[in-house]
């Protein structure tokens, strides 16, 4: 019984270590994006949903995008994974 628990801690521990994916949604807001963006109206930055029409029916865009805010080009560089910025990019261009 002793070993099962510290097993089921153990995997506990990994798993948030590991750090789970996020929806993009949350990626967004834990990561500070909303501080500077919304979703339909321009703030310090874009709206995503202005974000998303620029960069529409562009097969490069996720990897444009995602580039940018690793290398801090064009826009401060952010402090996630490359996982957390996929989904917030994949979040930002679905936007209607």
């Amino acid at each position: 019984m002793k070993a099962a628990l510290l097993v089921v801690a153990a995997a506990g521990a990994l798993a948030a270590g590991a750090g789970f994916a996020q929806s993009g949604a949350d990626v967004l807001k834990a990561k500070g994006c909303m501080n500077c963006h919304e979703m339909d109206k321009k703030k310090v930055g874009p709206s995503f949903k202005d974000v998303a029409a620029k960069y529409k029916g562009d097969k490069s865009a996720a990897g444009t995008l995602v580039a940018k805010l690793k290398d801090g080009k064009g826009h401060p560089k952010a402090d996630a994974s490359d996982a957390e910025l996929k989904a917030a990019v994949g979040t930002v261009l679905s936007t209607k």
